[in-house]
């Protein structure tokens, strides 16, 4: 999703001297995707599932979803290399006002993508303080607290963000492959059902709308998940033997991801069980805890959260610039351009969106909330970037044939990437109303600014 601009890649700009080779390239695919969400996620996407078949299908679906979307974006980023990301490419598919409006969700979205993980951490993190479960109100205010300490931390300057994130995925790596490593641990079975699951069949076989309703409502969580993929479309221009590479890159790295987000599942479904698992919001520290006890489980909870801290601070510093590049290109007023010259900092943005944050966590307060929020202003900018590749494609035709990377099988990826998130956009719509009243109103809101903003701007010499 555009939501999760993930803690291990920025965009930075390779010699051609320096390109990437495939191992390169499938690593930036895992990298970008791998992020916090499973240790919380597979919970909620249990919980709308009628019964395992529902929910072990989201998450492949999820997977295939996330295949035909990354190599429709680095087509994209092949055929328009451009920087600036997502506002010049829609600005040049679309009408600018459609690339401020959809820039400024995303950015909006980012923000309710901070909150969403900051609350998975403090969920994991309030454990080990408290004996009783947390209230939606604590669990906001550690979140908070622990946006308020990078804000402050990126207003001084930092220089160790690329140590941070290196430290960041050895820890998530490592406790991914403990939880998968419970699989194979004796005696860790589940609680039994304590729970009734609706059914999903009747006399006359199975029911199949109940069925695809629940599938749309597990399919949310798990687009979160595997959201980060967008991002190769800061690639297309900068790996070795694109046609080539680029798609076994995003196969192979795709592939990897399914296969250990379901040994994930796995793990969960046979240490907690799939009744108890929708029930369950930490699930990690349950799987952690049959294994180690309460004193390894407490230690999970710690790291966990020392990762979404990590992710915290990228997200504070990597949003602020995307801030300052609209402000230098007239769409956002110039007052977000203002930095420390001392300490380098994007003081206005910065603060703007630390505010965002921490408005997003108290308007919403839990995860689920923030969930369905974030994905569905996912789905606009979703669907309208990948459908840019059609314009593209007519733009372009003078490149094809010339090394860059095209789609085997166009336009079928796209159309099923777009189709796939219009299903999830109505799954929201049907499941809270007002979260996709908000959405849509939030889209306009912006698309007015844009246009009152017009008429102010000074024309450029």
């Amino acid at each position: 999703m555009l939501t999760k601009l993930k803690p291990n890649i920025l965009y930075l700009p390779l010699m051609k001297s320096n390109k990437l080779n495939l191992f390169d390239f499938t690593m930036i695919v895992v990298g970008l995707v791998i992020g916090m969400g499973i240790f919380r996620t597979a919970a909620t996407s249990a919980k709308y599932a009628i019964d395992s078949s529902v929910y072990f299908s989201a998450w492949i679906a999820g997977g295939l979803i996330a295949l035909c979307g990354a190599l429709t974006y680095a087509e994209i980023g092949s055929r328009y290399p451009v920087t600036g990301g997502y506002y010049k490419v829609f600005a040049y598919a679309y009408h600018p006002s459609i690339a401020f409006s959809i820039n400024c969700i995303i950015l909006i979205s980012n923000a309710a993508s901070l909150a969403a993980v900051a609350l998975i951490g403090s969920g994991y993190i309030s454990q080990v303080f408290f004996d009783e479960p947390a209230s939606d109100v604590t669990k906001a205010l550690i979140a908070t607290t622990a946006v308020i300490i990078f804000y402050a931390v990126n207003l001084m300057g930092l220089r160790m963000s690329a140590k941070t994130q290196t430290v960041l995925m050895i820890i998530k790596i490592s406790m991914i492959l403990m939880l998968i490593s419970a699989l194979f641990l004796p005696g860790a079975e589940p609680v039994a059902q304590t729970v009734p699951v609706a059914p999903v069949t009747t006399s006359e076989g199975i029911d199949w709308m109940k069925w695809i309703q629940s599938f749309g409502l597990s399919l949310i969580a798990v687009s979160f998940t595997y959201g980060g993929y967008q991002q190769t479309i800061n690639f297309g221009s900068e790996v070795k033997e694109p046609s080539k590479n680029i798609p076994r890159g995003i196969f192979f790295g795709i592939t990897i991801i399914i296969i250990l987000y379901l040994l994930v599942n796995l793990s969960y479904y046979k240490v907690i069980g799939f009744e108890r698992l929708g029930q369950e919001k930490e699930i990690a520290t349950i799987v952690a805890g049959k294994m180690f006890g309460s004193a390894g489980a407490n230690a999970f909870s710690a790291l966990l959260f020392l990762s979404v801290l990590a992710y915290v601070n990228v997200l504070l510093m990597s949003n602020p610039r995307v801030m300052f590049a609209m402000s230098e290109d007239g769409t956002l007023p110039a007052v977000f351009q203002k930095r420390s010259q001392k300490r380098d900092v994007f003081v206005v943005s910065l603060t703007v969106f630390a505010a965002l944050c921490i408005i997003i966590l108290f308007f919403a307060q839990t995860f689920e909330a923030i969930l369905n929020f974030t994905i569905f202003l996912d789905c606009f900018g979703m669907a309208a970037s990948a459908a840019s590749i059609f314009w593209l494609r007519k733009r372009t035709k003078h490149l094809d044939g010339t090394g860059i990377f095209s789609m085997k099988l166009y336009p079928l990826q796209p159309l099923i990437f777009i189709a796939a998130y219009i299903f999830v956009a109505i799954s929201i719509a049907v499941q809270t109303p007002a979260t996709a009243l908000t959405g849509i109103a939030v889209l306009a809101a912006f698309m007015l600014l844009f246009f009152l903003t017009q008429r102010f701007r000074k024309p450029k010499n």
